[in-house]
C-alpha cells in the first residue's frame, strides 16, 4: 500500500476517534500518548541536530580484522574481513512514515556518523524486522541497488523490493544463508528473539530476526530488537562470539518488546560473548526513559568488567580481538 500524507492522517485520526476540527484542541491538551508524542514531535521539529561526537575512518580498517562502527540506532558498519555489511540502515534525520518528499516520525538527537556519500560500497545488508527505525525506505531506497544482496526477516522482501533491492534472502528462525561477495563468504544465521514484526497496527504479520554473523572462524551476534528472554542460551553451543551487538533502551513502558540494560547483559553472557555492544539508544527518542539512563544503567552492569563494553557514543569504532 503507498502511502499518502492525507491517508495516513485521516487512517490516524479514524485510529483515534478525533475529528479534524478538533484536532489542534487534541494534540494540545489530551493525555493520550500519541497526543502527548504529537507534542514532542512538534516540540522536537525546532530542535537542531547534534553533530556526531565521533567519525569513524573506514578507509583506515584494514581487511584482516573485523572492525565496527556505530553510525546510530540500529545502524552499524562492519568490515567483517572484507566484507563490508550495512545493519538496519537508517541515515536521514527522521524515521518513520515515508511521504516521499521527506519523513513523518521522530527526529534525530544527533546525525548518523557517516553520510550517504561517505559510506563504503557494501557488500551485504542486513535488516532485524520491519519496524520504521530499523527498516527505513528512505535510506534503502538511496542505498539499495539491484546488484546488493539484502538479507531480510520472513515477509518482509516486498519491503526490500520496494526500495529498489532484487537480491533478496529472507530468512526465518533456525535458518542460514552463506553469501559470496567480492572478498569472499560470509554465512548469516537467524535466530529467535522476543519482539514483534508488524509495521503498522492493522499489517499482517512479518518477521522479527536476531542474526549470527560467521567468517573465518569467528562469530558475532546481531541482536536486533528483543524483550528479556531465554532464547539466547540456544545460542551457546555455537559459539563462542567475539562479540553481541545488542539493543539496551526503549524499554519504558515497552518492556515487554524492549529488554533493559541489564537485561541486554545477560542475554549476551547466556550466548557467551566476549564483547558487548549497545546499539538502539541516545538516536531517537521512542521511549519514556531518560535519554542517557540506558548507557549509565549499562556502564553500572558492567563495572565489573569495564573493558567488555566496546563502544559508548555514535561513531565510535571497535576493532573485535579474535575469541
Amino acid at each position: 500500500m503507498k502511502w499518502s500524507r492525507r491517508r495516513f492522517l485521516g487512517w490516524t485520526l479514524a485510529g483515534l476517534g478525533v475529528g479534524a476540527a478538533g484536532l489542534t484542541t487534541w494534540v494540545a491538551t489530551s493525555h493520550h500518548r500519541a497526543a502527548r508524542w504529537t507534542r514532542r514531535l512538534i516540540r522536537e521539529s525546532r530542535r537542531p541536530i547534534a553533530p556526531p561526537p565521533h567519525r569513524p575512518r573506514p578507509e583506515q580498517w584494514s581487511a584482516e580484522q573485523v572492525t565496527l562502527a556505530w553510525l546510530g540506532h540500529a545502524t552499524f558498519l562492519l568490515n567483517f574481513y572484507g566484507v563490508w555489511i550495512l545493519t538496519d540502515p537508517a541515515l536521514y534525520p527522521r524515521i518513520g512514515v515515508d511521504l516521499r518528499l521527506g519523513t513523518l516520525g521522530p527526529k534525530r538527537l544527533v546525525a548518523p556518523a557517516l553520510g550517504l556519500g561517505d559510506l563504503p560500497t557494501p557488500d551485504v545488508v542486513l535488516l532485524s524486522h520491519a519496524h520504521m527505525d530499523h527498516l527505513d525506505m528512505r535510506t534503502l531506497r538511496a542505498v539499495l541497488r539491484p546488484e546488493l544482496p539484502v538479507v531480510t526477516a520472513r515477509d518482509t522482501s516486498d519491503l526490500v523490493r520496494d526500495a529498489g533491492g532484487r537480491q533478496v534472502t529472507e530468512l526465518g528462525w533456525g535458518e542460514a544463508a552463506t553469501l559470496r561477495t567480492r572478498a569472499g563468504e560470509v554465512r548469516i544465521e537467524a535466530f529467535e528473539v522476543k519482539h514483534w514484526g508488524q509495521r503498522w497496527p492493522n499489517d499482517r504479520p512479518r518477521g522479527y530476526n536476531g542474526y549470527v554473523l560467521r567468517r573465518e572462524g569467528t562469530a558475532l551476534i546481531f541482536g536486533g530488537d528483543t524483550a528479556h528472554t531465554q532464547l539466547f542460551q540456544r545460542l551457546r553451543p555455537g559459539g563462542p562470539y567475539a562479540a553481541a551487538i545488542m539493543p539496551i533502551a526503549a524499554y519504558r513502558p515497552w518492556i515487554w518488546n524492549h529488554c533493559t540494560p541489564e537485561e541486554a547483559v545477560q542475554m549476551a553472557d547466556a550466548a557467551g560473548a566476549r564483547y558487548f555492544v549497545p546499539m538502539h539508544h541516545e538516536t531517537f527518542i521512542l521511549s519514556d526513559e531518560p535519554v542517557e539512563e540506558p548507557r549509565q544503567r549499562l556502564e553500572a552492569a558492567l563495572a565489573k568488567e569495564p573493558g567488555r563494553l566496546a563502544l559508548r557514543q555514535v561513531g565510535e569504532t571497535f576493532v573485535v580481538p579474535r575469541v
